[in-house]
Order: C-alpha cells, then structure tokens, then sequence
C-alpha cells in the first residue's frame, strides 16, 4: 500500500510525558510532531518538542493568529525556527468567534481578511526585522509601523512555512491563495477532502495538505470505535460542523447528538449518542492493520496524516494504551 506522510500529535498527562511520546515518535519515523493550542500555549510546547527531539519537524497545530499581536507571532516564529534549527512549521488558525471574545477579549472583525493582513505581518516582520529597516503594513485591520528597531540575531531562513487552518470555504480557500500548507479538521475523511476541500483550497505545487485524524487503534474494533466516539459526539453537539455530518449522510446521527447534549450530557460525555457509523465514517478507529487500511486512503489526496489518540471522555491509562498503539503503527509503517 501507499502511505501519505505520518505525523503525530503527542499527548500528554504531564507536559514531560508529552515530550516523551514525541520523542518516540520521533523513533518510530513520524516526519512532524505538532503542538497543539488548547490546554497548553502552542509556542511553549513547541520550545520543548524542539529541545528535545533532533530531526523532526515541529508545528504549531495550531496557534490562535489573533490572541497574540503579529509581531509576538513573528518573534516566537524566529525563536522558534532557531530552537529547532529550522524545522518550524507555524500553524495558525482563527478559532471561533466565542472563543476569541470571550476567552481572549480580541475583537472578531472579519476574520478572513484580518488573518490575510496577519499572515503578510509575520512574513514581513520575518524576513526583515533582522535589518533595521523600517517597517510598513497598512492593512485594513493590521498595520505596523515599526522604526527604530532591529532584531539583532540573523534568522535561520528568512521565510517560515505558515500552515493555515480552515473549516469554512472562505478559510479554505484563503490557506490554498497565501499559505504553503493546510491543516484540517480533526474529522476529516478522504471523501469529505476530495469532495469538499480540495476543490476550494485548489493547493499549488508544493504545498502541504495535512488532515488531522482522531485514530483509536485496538484488537477489538469495538472498543476501538467506542473510544473514538467521545470525540464525535463532541464535534456532532456544535451546529458549526453540520454540513460536515450532513455530506456524509449524518445529519439524523448528529441530531440525536444534539438531543442528547440538550438533555443534560456534558459535550465530553456523547460517546454513547454516537451511532458506530458516525465513528467510521470520519475516524480511523479499529485494529492495527484496518487503520493503516484507513490512512492508505488518504494516498494522493493529502501529503500527510496527522495522527492523534481520542481523549474526550477516557481517562489517561486508555488514552495512554491509544497512544501506544499509534506509536507501534507509526514504527510499523516506517520498517
């Protein structure tokens, strides 16, 4: 079989036992270890993974483009590209307007236009903050005007990849006109990609489509499906991704999901309102060999998959055994 290219999310109890497993990663042949931003700040644990793996590729999967000012993402772009002797990835992504608002107190004012102008910002500030030549942006919704100031360490390249992350056709569409990759949703099968998103993201040569994919592997494709299925039910409950669950003939599964968490359940606490075929439509759930199966399937339409265990929903010693078990895949892959 062909295989796209492997990455890997490591998790994590502790941020020691995250680092851990990316190393293992690193072992085993993955191409990319990506930090997410959710729990923990993306640049910090991108530091950590750079420090303590050698070769890999490090992400930021993904970083939030407007909790922090273009100029910090710059910085933390350059220091981390030094870090890892440049094999940054900078993952950037909107997140949602709640989230923005209420969480990080950002204005959200239109979000495709101001992650365009934030995107020219970190590429400017990248590729000259190092000269001491004044710099200018006079964006609609992201200016700069810096004089006076140069960064006095020489960058390691002077243009980093940026990966955008996109869910809507907008988004999409922006990550294939400005950005040198693409991240997906953690739900993303190889149908939804061929039908839906690479019409829109129309990528150019060179650039990197990674889809993200929840992956539970275990002897048992039960068990593998019932520990993947706390992450659907957590999408399923958000109207947001209903054209996701309605392409793939979902939308009555998604409803129910929805009755449910409107009854009382907590959004980490559907999996048992999640029917098996929502699971095996948009996972890669099931034994060893039926997930590579799934990841073949991804051959010529995404450069690489990025792999991660579930979590909604388990406690750590089953997402730990998931964990193990990407990781013997991953090892597997690359004999």
């Amino acid at each position: 079989m062909n295989f796209p290219v492997v990455h890997f999310q490591p998790w994590g109890e502790t941020l020691q036992e995250q680092l851990a497993a990316a190393a293992r990663a690193e072992a085993a042949g993955a191409a990319v270890v990506w930090a997410p931003e959710l729990h923990r700040s993306a640049p910090v644990t991108a530091a950590a993974l750079a420090c303590r793996t050698g070769t890999v590729g490090i992400g930021t999967g993904i970083a939030l483009a407007f909790a922090r000012s273009p100029f910090l993402t710059a910085l933390s772009a350059l220091d981390l590209d030094e870090l890892s002797g440049g094999r940054l990835r900078l993952g950037l992504g909107t997140g949602v307007q709640r989230l923005n608002e209420d969480w990080h107190g950002v204005t959200w004012d239109r979000p495709v236009r101001r992650l365009r102008e934030t995107v020219a910002a970190v590429r400017l500030l990248v590729a000259k903050a190092h000269a001491g030549d004044p710099i200018d942006l006079d964006g609609e919704t992201v200016r700069l005007r810096v004089r006076g100031y140069r960064r006095p360490y020489r960058p390691v390249r002077d243009r980093i990849p940026i990966h955008l992350a996109g869910v809507g056709p907008a988004m999409t569409a922006l990550a294939g006109e400005i950005g040198d990759g693409w991240i997906s949703h953690e739900l993303c099968s190889p149908a939804y990609l061929a039908g839906h998103i690479l019409p829109r993201l129309q990528p150019p040569p060179g650039f990197e489509v990674v889809v993200s994919a929840c992956c539970a592997i275990d002897d048992d494709p039960a068990r593998a499906r019932a520990a993947a299925a706390g992450v659907v039910g957590f999408y399923a409950s958000v109207r947001t991704y209903a054209d996701l669950f309605a392409f793939h003939d979902l939308a009555g599964e998604q409803q129910r999901v929805v009755e449910a968490f409107r009854g009382g359940l907590p959004a980490d606490g559907l999996a048992g309102a999640v029917a098996p075929a929502m699971v095996d439509r948009l996972c890669l759930a099931g034994t060893a060999d039926q997930v590579a199966g799934r990841i073949a399937g991804y051959a010529g339409l995404a450069g690489a998959v990025k792999l991660s265990p579930p979590t909604y929903g388990l406690p750590p010693e089953r997402i730990r055994e998931l964990q193990d078990a990407i990781l013997r895949l991953i090892e597997e892959l690359h004999r």
